[in-house]
């Protein structure tokens, strides 16, 4: 559902009778474009944005409303995509492989009897 108002910002005179900002609003809850799966990590994910299980994006960066509708669908898309997306596969810890760890303790070995070399006892 569309909501259109006045901007704040640039625009002139014109500005004063323009309804230029634009909410967009989109019931997820009751939704049947999306599948249940999609539907439940949306609301899931979107929780704390939800009112009534209503999604709301407000669009007034351009002067123009039919810029700004533009601007809303972009924002209400790429939202809805990052909330349906399917989880990441989870992370399977690897071992770190012996030599490395060996060359790792070998040059750290090395780095500290450089600094050691550099300082002499006697200063006499």
């Amino acid at each position: 559902m569309w909501r259109f108002s006045r901007s704040s910002g640039p625009g002139g005179q014109h500005v004063n009778t323009s309804d230029s900002q634009v909410e967009l609003r989109f019931d997820l809850a009751s939704t049947e474009a999306l599948p249940e799966v999609w539907k439940a990590r949306a609301l899931e994910r979107l929780a704390g944005r939800l009112v009534d299980g209503v999604v709301s994006v407000r669009s007034s960066e351009h002067r123009s409303q039919w810029r700004n509708r533009e601007a809303a669908l972009v924002r209400l898309t790429a939202l809805l995509a990052e909330a349906t997306a399917p989880p990441p596969k989870p992370r399977r810890p690897t071992r770190i492989p012996r030599g490395i760890n060996e060359r790792r303790l070998r040059e750290k070995k090395q780095r500290s009897e450089t600094k050691r070399g550099r300082t002499s006892r006697d200063w006499s």
